[in-house]
């Protein structure tokens, strides 16, 4: 293992602080920013130097809902709630794309009780805005990189021309060097810990630190603030500490007792197709194939089929079978003879995947 144990030019680490929302809630603060990062927030800004505000959800609200039934917008194409836009004042899947003007009256009960939950870029860059009129801001993720060389035109912009606020997703955290950057706020270290996936704790223990590694690069010293619900959380308490060692002695012993990757195998077989019947029925179907087949073997769980976390995308519907195991000649057989049946039955419009320890378990 090769560690990186000094910064370059020899900069002092950051001084990293989390905030516990809870109790800001507690103490009546209901806005995005927690009292110790507007107060950092307008140092900077007296100081002329730069700010950074880390928000890992594009959009302006993540989703929409009726206060009267507890309808909830969602795309017709794929399962999955539709974001607003304020700019463009629109309703948008991030999945495929498709887009819908604004609800105002439920479709579901007729009320006009809709509501607008959640926190995207484009809020939290009103918020700034309404909080800090005479800052210079820009945002920087999806919606504001779609043309050909505009990620490095903001990057130009934020490095050459006095902004004082970037605002952004993970695109902002990504090995950039600025040396007037001397504060980096995290809106919300839990986006990426309630996610389903074995890696989440991973996950946010990188992106944090990527995070605090932005703040402080030269000779100014460094703040970096980290808000959230669940401020005890391993994976954001050793963030704080940049300690990687005591974050993968807590993990491994984690993945060891639960049976996940690297002391076992996990094999994700998805399933999708246009026709929900056809999915249901082959997913059970090779199921009980491999169920048949592997039922001598030891160490090894498999899953019942289960529509994946979202279930339909781009019109397909989509169903998955896991196995815990250990990855052997033996098993990767028998889930290509399982392959090779489905390839001769000829079934159109089905498309079966395998991943072994996929990156991705949405």
């Amino acid at each position: 293992m090769l560690t990186l144990t000094k910064r370059a030019n020899n900069s002092k680490m950051p001084k990293v602080e989390i905030i516990d929302l809870k109790q800001e809630l507690a103490n009546g603060n209901h806005s995005m920013l927690s009292q110790e990062l507007y107060t950092s927030i307008e140092a900077n800004l007296k100081n002329k130097l730069q700010t950074i505000l880390f928000l890992n959800r594009r959009g302006f609200s993540t989703f929409i809902m009726c206060r009267e039934c507890g309808y909830t917008v969602k795309c017709k194409n794929c399962n999955i709630s539709m974001t607003y836009h304020s700019f463009e004042n629109k309703l948008k899947c991030h999945y495929c794309g498709y887009e819908e003007k604004i609800v105002t009256i439920c479709p579901q009960c007729g009320s006009k009780k809709i509501r607008y939950f959640g926190t995207g870029t484009q809020k939290l860059e009103a918020e700034i805005k309404k909080q800090f009129p005479n800052a210079k801001t820009i945002r920087m993720d999806v919606d504001t990189v779609t043309k050909k060389n505009s990620y490095e035109e903001i990057l130009g912009k934020f490095k050459n021309e006095d902004i004082d606020i970037l605002i952004g997703t993970q695109m902002v955290v990504k090995g950039h060097h600025f040396p007037k950057v001397t504060l980096v706020g995290v809106i919300a270290a839990d986006s990426s810990l309630n996610i389903d996936d074995y890696r989440a704790n991973e996950r946010t223990f990188q992106i944090l630190t990527q995070v605090a590694g932005r703040a402080g690069r030269e000779n100014l010293e460094g703040k970096v603030i980290i808000q959230s619900y669940n401020p005890e959380n391993f994976s954001i308490q050793t963030a704080q500490k940049q300690n990687y060692e005591e974050f993968y002695q807590t993990e491994i012993l984690l993945r060891k007792q639960l049976k996940y990757p690297p002391f076992c195998d996990i094999i994700l077989i998805g399933f999708s197709s246009t026709n929900e019947e056809q999915v249901k029925n082959i997913s059970q179907k090779i199921y009980e194939n491999i169920t048949k087949k592997t039922e001598n073997m030891d160490n090894i769980q498999i899953y019942k089929p289960m529509p994946s976390p979202i279930d339909k995308i781009q019109n397909k519907f989509r169903w998955r079978i896991i196995i815990k195991c250990n990855m052997t000649e033996e098993i990767n057989n028998i889930l290509n003879q399982e392959l090779k049946k489905l390839y001769e039955q000829n079934n159109k419009d089905l498309r079966v995947s395998i991943d072994v320890n996929p990156n991705n378990m949405i």
